[in-house]
């Protein structure tokens, strides 16, 4: 099974692999959102929905049916 950024932990950090850019908005790969750069959980709201993530700096709010199109790789 492919780690995706809806499966990381508060406080995770990961790298972005890949971003499958059909089911993720524009917006979020302007922001950073792209393969290479890190990925933190900053915090989840009730019910996980939405994540409320950091990458490279850029804070922002994203819900867990787009996260789940984020793959992810956590460090060993």
């Amino acid at each position: 099974m492919k780690k995706t950024v809806a499966h990381l932990l508060k406080g995770e950090r990961a790298i972005i692999t890949d971003v499958m850019t059909d089911e993720v908005p524009l917006k979020l790969l302007e922001m950073g959102c792209l393969p290479g750069n890190e990925v933190r959980l900053l915090q989840l709201a009730p019910f996980a929905d939405p994540m409320y993530i950091d990458v490279n700096g850029c804070h922002m709010a994203i819900r867990r049916e787009t996260a789940l199109h984020i793959l992810i790789e956590t460090p060993a």
